[in-house]
């Protein structure tokens, strides 16, 4: 019974990692949204299945002690698992995107809908946050000098992110809409890198620099 436990529970860790990694301004958001749940539960069910295969098969993996061969087994059936519930049988285009058809269709509807759940139950959230973070920010000021103090103080985020980063904030500095509408979007774009407190720590180091007048410490809570 323990085994399949850690098979179900090593199922469970990834699938809670993978959307962890969606998500990673507030992970904790996904506490409130049922099918982020039923995602991860059916991670750990495929998980415990395919040990239960793996135990019906007698499969060993070449070890000839009784604890490896556990060992083995759970870690086995965790990963296979995973792997198998996201492959695809074949293909089939629909209007423009082709569509893989197999065990990953699931995972692939259960993604869209806590994707769904979770912007529905956030957006409100997330207005309120980057309008009292970024209230008075000019983005003239701010494009170049926010984002770059926003990164340096985060020391491990990949290269790729940061170029991505880069090209949306000129495809922003681009558009034509207002300077406070640019402040804005600007916010939203760091929000979803560095997280609301790192950017709020970040517009309070930079205030004179990039406001257009110093707002209340009392409006910024």
């Amino acid at each position: 019974m323990l085994e399949f436990v850690a098979a179900g529970g090593l199922g469970a860790l990834v699938g809670a990692a993978e959307l962890g990694s969606r998500y990673r301004d507030r992970p904790s958001a996904l506490l409130g949204v049922a099918s982020a749940w039923l995602y991860v539960l059916l991670n750990a069910a495929a998980s415990a299945g395919c040990l239960w295969l793996v135990h019906v098969f007698d499969w060993k993996f070449g070890s000839t002690s009784p604890e490896q061969t556990a060992a083995l087994q759970v870690l086995v059936a965790g990963l296979t698992a995973l792997a198998l519930f996201r492959s695809a049988l074949f293909t089939v285009r629909i209007g423009d995107q082709e569509v893989g058809v197999g065990p990953n269709l699931i995972l692939v509807v259960l993604l869209g809908v806590a994707d769904r759940g979770v912007d529905r139950m956030r957006a409100k959230d997330r207005s309120q946050q980057v309008t009292r973070i970024m209230r008075g920010v000019q983005f003239t000021k701010a494009r170049i000098a926010l984002p770059a103090f926003c990164l340096a103080l985060l020391q491990n985020l990949p290269d790729q992110e940061q170029q991505d980063l880069g090209v949306a904030v000129e495809a922003l500095a681009g558009s034509e809409m207002t300077d406070t509408q640019k402040s804005y979007a600007l916010g939203l774009l760091l929000i979803n890198v560095v997280g609301p407190d790192v950017l709020q720590s970040a517009v309070t180091a930079l205030d004179r620099e990039i406001r257009s007048a110093p707002v209340p410490a009392a409006q910024l809570r």
